[in-house]
This record gives C-alpha cells, sequence and structure tokens, in this order.
C-alpha cells in the first residue's frame, strides 16, 4: 500500500487548471530542455507522470516516454490528452515497466508524496532498476524552507499569486508536512485543499542514491542552471548508473 495521497477523479479534473502557473513556458520550458538534454535518444520513464504536463512536451520532441502513474484518474485524463500513451498504474517505489531508460526522472517535489523514508528508499531502487548502464535519475525538489521559521510561526508560505496561495506545516520530528492549499475562482469564491508529504534533505537524497547504486553526477538550483548554495529554495538533482 503506497503511503501517498491519491487523486481522485475530482482532483484530476480540475488538475490542470488549478496548476495552470505549472503549465506556464518560462516554467515548463526550461525544465523540458533540460530533461531532453539528457536523455539523448532515450528512452524516458517518468515516475509520478500525472496529466503529462512534462511527459507530452518531451513526446512531442520526438522522445519515447512511458509513465508510472499511481492515481487512475490522472492517468485517464493523461489518455484523453494523449491517446495511447504507455502509463502503468501504481506506486512509483514498486510498479515497473519492462525495458531499459537512458533517463528516470521525478518532477515538482513529487517524490516528497512518498511519505515513508524506506518508501523513499524504494523509489531510488526502482528508479536505478529501470536504467540501462550510464543512465541517469533526476529529482526536482524543494529545500525544506525551517530556516525561515521563528520562534511560534507554524507556517512557511511556498507560492503566494492571484489565484494561488500555499502554505507548508512542518513536524521536525518525523520530518512530515502538510502542504494548505487556497485557490481563487473567477466568481470570488476561495477553495481550500491539502496535500501530504515527507521531506528529504538534498544529502539524505544522495544516501538513498547511493544505497541505490548510483553516484551524485549534477545538483543546480533549479532547471536553469543556477548553482545550488547555502540559500538555495530548491535542487534539481542528477545520480547515474555506472556504466
Amino acid at each position: 500500500m503506497s503511503s501517498s495521497d491519491y487523486w481522485d477523479a475530482e482532483s484530476a479534473a480540475s488538475y490542470d487548471d488549478s496548476s495552470a502557473f505549472m503549465f506556464a513556458p518560462e516554467v515548463l520550458d526550461p525544465a523540458v530542455d533540460f530533461l531532453a538534454g539528457l536523455a539523448g535518444d532515450g528512452p524516458v520513464l517518468e515516475l509520478a507522470v500525472g496529466t503529462g504536463r512534462v511527459a507530452i512536451p518531451l513526446l512531442d520532441r520526438g522522445l519515447a516516454v512511458r509513465g508510472i502513474e499511481l492515481s487512475q484518474p490522472m492517468a485517464d485524463r493523461l489518455l484523453e490528452k494523449r491517446p495511447g500513451f504507455e502509463v502503468a498504474v501504481g506506486d512509483m517505489a514498486t510498479t515497473t515497466v519492462p525495458g531499459e531508460f537512458s533517463l528516470v526522472y521525478v518532477v515538482w517535489n513529487s517524490i516528497g508524496n512518498v511519505r515513508t523514508q524506506a518508501e523513499q528508499v524504494a523509489v531510488f531502487r526502482n528508479a536505478a532498476a529501470h536504467l540501462a548502464p550510464g543512465g541517469r535519475f533526476v529529482v526536482e525538489l524543494w529545500v525544506p524552507g525551517i530556516r525561515r521559521f521563528p520562534p511560534g510561526q507554524e507556517a512557511v508560505p511556498f507560492h503566494v499569486g492571484r489565484h494561488h496561495a500555499g502554505f507548508d506545516t512542518y513536524d521536525m520530528t518525523t520530518q512530515q508536512g502538510t502542504s494548505h492549499h487556497y485557490h481563487r475562482h473567477d466568481d470570488g469564491s476561495v477553495t481550500y485543499g491539502a496535500s501530504n508529504f515527507r521531506y528529504i534533505w538534498p544529502a539524505e537524497c544522495d544516501l538513498m542514491a547511493q544505497l541505490a547504486g548510483m553516484d551524485l553526477e549534477q545538483r543546480v538550483a533549479d532547471w536553469h542552471g543556477a548553482p545550488f548554495t547555502n540559500d538555495s529554495e530548491s535542487h534539481v538533482s542528477v545520480w547515474r548508473t555506472p556504466l
């Protein structure tokens, strides 16, 4: 049984609209460029493929892309947009697909949706098991905003926009957290939703990769390749299997 929250049919139907800022060219294009540059001739596997935000643009660049997705309604939405896309429904820690891949990736903090350390380690091992020799595993993940907590503060904002405001709350003893989402709709109404996660430090990711037989090749702060520093609030990390 996966520890991840499950996207039901109602959530899947509204996902693209509620997450429109993630589809904006200035957000999406650098990610697609970065991944395509690592993929070579492919093929490529996306974990937590969702509705195909990243997978479909990679397909449009001529790469063979497959996906693993926990939520059947999210997979159904992807297939509505791109009939015939090969998506296996199941959790990213244990679900397998045939073949070897030049690139496996999981983006937009989705690995944090897996809420136990053991299962997160299994995600790294599952990714490595799908890679050809010399293949790469890429994770896009935020750095927990714990340093921004003054005494008595209970939440940290992670996005504040005209139509969406998001705040994270953390349990420091368990590395569990909850993202709280407030969406303002065109009629002026506001709806609330929440999703749960387990945060992972970058060094913890490196240890998980090492346990899976992969070595860190590159870590940058974002898809543009900005240097990763003490002040970075996110990272894009690349691990590689031995040749």
